[in-house]
C-alpha cells in the first residue's frame, strides 16, 4: 500500500507569495496508484494548513507506512528572523511569527530520512524568500532532505509585484499524468521545468533535482556524512570534516552547547531560570560501525553540519543512523537510544526547544523501561535536559502539551537539586 501526501501551503492575505492551492484539483485528479507509485495507494491532502504541529502529525503518520511514499508540495519557503532557518509558510504565518506558525524545513527531513531508501521522493514548486533564494543560488542543497530522500524541485524567487507566482511545475506533472504518460521522474521533471519556463518566461528559477550516478573515474572530493543503510542511495552531501571544538576525544565524547561545557554550579545558570534545570550535557557512546564496518564515526561530521547551520541535514544524518541501528539491535537497544538522546540535542541547537524536550522525554522514558534507575546519570541527565529545553518553549499550548509527561518524569526522576518538581508545577499552574 502506497501513500501520496499533497501538500498545498501559504500565508494568507498580503504575505502570500504563490497561489499553491490551485494545483490541488489537477493533483486530486490524478488516480492516488499513480501519484504514489504503488498498485493500492491512499492520498492524504492538506490544503492550507494552520498549525504546524497539525501537518507533522500527518507527515509523521505517513512516514511510519512502509510502502511508497510521494509528497507533492507547493508553496513558498522563508527564513525566521531569529535564527534564519528556512520554513515552509502556512495559512497564518507572517514575518514576525513564522518561528512559531511555519513548519520548520529541517522537521521535514528528519521525518523522512528513516525511511528505507528507494521508497520516498518528494516533488515540490516552491516560491523562495530574497534572503533565502541569495543563499540557494550559491548552495542549491541548503534545502536539501537528506541523501535518501530524493528531491525534485523548482524553485523561484518571491514576485516584486503583480500577480502571484502559480505552481506550473506541478500542475505540468499532474497533466502528464492524467494524459496517462509513464515516464521516469528524471524525465518528467525536466519536461516540467521546460513547460514551465515557457508558461512564466519572466521567472527565474533554480531546479533540483537527486545527482546522477557517480562514474567510476576517481574524483577528489570532500570526505561526506557517514550514512547507514541497505544498498545504493544519492550521493551525499559533502560536509567538511574539520569541526569545531564540540566532540571531545574518547572515551568522554559529548555533545555540548557552542558556548563550551555547560554549567556545573548554580551560580553559572542565568538567573532567570531555576538551576534546577540546568542542562547537562548529552553522553556520546562508542561509535557505530559503518555499513563496511570500518570504525567511521558520524559525530563530527553531523556536528560540523549543525553548527554551520545546515540544520536538516544533520538530523536528517543521525536520524538514519538512528533507522540502522533500529534495524540492527532492535527499539529497545542502548545503540537506539543514543541517536534519540542525539537528535534531541541536534534540536536544541537548531532552537527547537519543542522538538528537544519531546525526544528528551522519550529517551528518559525508554531508559525507566528498560529498567534503569531514577538516580542513575544517564536518567536524570534525560530529565534535566526536557525540563530545560521545557523552560526555552514560548509557545504556550506546546509548552502545556508537553508539561503533564514532563511532570509524571519528575515525580519519578525528581533531580539532585531540591525543588524542580514545585518549579514546574508552578509554571504549569500559572
Amino acid at each position: 500500500m502506497g501513500t501520496a501526501v499533497l501538500l498545498a501551503a501559504a500565508p494568507a492575505g498580503r504575505g502570500r507569495a504563490i497561489d499553491a492551492a490551485s494545483v490541488l484539483p489537477a493533483l486530486a485528479a490524478v488516480p492516488a496508484a499513480v501519484l504514489a507509485g504503488a498498485h493500492m495507494a491512499t492520498v492524504v491532502e492538506l490544503a492550507d494548513p494552520l498549525d504546524p504541529q497539525t501537518v507533522l502529525t500527518r507527515l509523521r503518520s505517513a512516514a511510519a507506512t512502509p510502502g511508497p511514499l510521494a509528497l507533492y508540495l507547493a508553496g513558498q519557503v522563508q527564513l525566521d528572523r531569529r535564527q534564519r532557518l528556512p520554513h515552509l509558510a502556512l495559512a497564518r504565518s507572517t514575518p514576525t511569527t513564522l518561528r512559531y506558525t511555519g513548519l520548520p524545513w529541517h522537521w521535514l527531513a528528519t521525518e523522512l530520512a528513516p525511511r528505507r531508501p528507494g521508497t520516498t521522493h518528494v516533488v515540490a514548486d516552491l516560491s523562495i524568500d530574497p534572503e533565502l533564494w541569495h543563499r540557494l543560488t550559491t548552495d542549491p542543497t541548503a534545502l536539501g532532505l537528506g541523501p535518501a530522500t530524493p528531491l525534485y524541485a523548482r524553485l523561484t524567487p518571491f514576485p516584486r509585484r503583480g500577480p502571484l507566482t502559480t505552481p506550473d511545475y506541478l500542475r505540468h506533472f499532474a497533466s502528464r499524468w492524467r494524459a496517462g504518460a509513464v515516464l521516469p521522474l528524471p524525465a518528467l521533471h525536466a519536461e516540467a521545468a521546460a513547460a514551465a519556463a515557457t508558461t512564466a518566461p519572466q521567472l527565474e528559477s533554480i531546479l533540483l533535482a537527486p545527482p546522477a550516478p557517480v562514474s567510476s573515474a576517481p574524483a577528489p572530493a570532500p570526505v561526506p556524512v557517514p550514512v547507514p543503510g541497505p544498498g545504493p542511495v544519492p550521493a551525499p552531501v559533502p560536509v567538511p570534516v574539520r569541526a569545531p571544538a564540540l566532540v571531545e576525544s574518547p572515551p568522554t565524547r559529548r555533545l555540548v552547547r557552542p558556548g563550551g561545557d555547560p554549567p556545573s554550579s548554580a551560580a553559572e545558570v542565568p538567573q532567570t531560570r531555576d538551576a534546577s534545570t540546568a542542562e547537562p550535557v548529552a553522553p556520546v557512546p562508542d561509535q557505530p560501525a559503518s555499513p563496511s564496518g570500518a570504525p567511521e564515526d558520524p559525530h563530527p561530521a553531523i556536528l560540523a553540519a549543525a553548527m554551520a547551520g545546515r540544520h536538516g541535514e544533520a538530523a536528517a544524518v543521525a536520524a538514519a543512523w538512528e533507522s540502522d541501528a533500529l534495524r540492527r539491535y532492535g527499539p529497545r537497544s542502548g545503540e537506539a537510544l543514543h541517536w534519540v538522546e542525539v537528535r534531541a540535542d541536534l534540536a536544541r541547537l537548531a532552537g527547537e526547544p519543542a522538538r528537544s524536550c519531546e525526544l528528551w522525554i522519550a529517551a528518559a522514558q525508554a531508559r525507566l523501561g528498560l529498567r534503569q534507575g531514577p538516580d542513575e546519570p544517564d536518567v536524570e541527565g534525560a530529565v534535566d535536559r526536557a525540563h530545560h529545553q521545557w523552560e526555552q518553549i514560548a509557545d504556550p499550548a506546546r509548552a502545556r502539551a508537553l508539561g503533564p509527561a514532563l511532570v509524571e518524569l519528575r515525580r519519578t526522576v525528581p533531580g539532585r537539586r531540591a525543588g524542580a518538581l514545585a518549579a514546574l508545577q508552578r509554571r504549569l499552574g500559572g
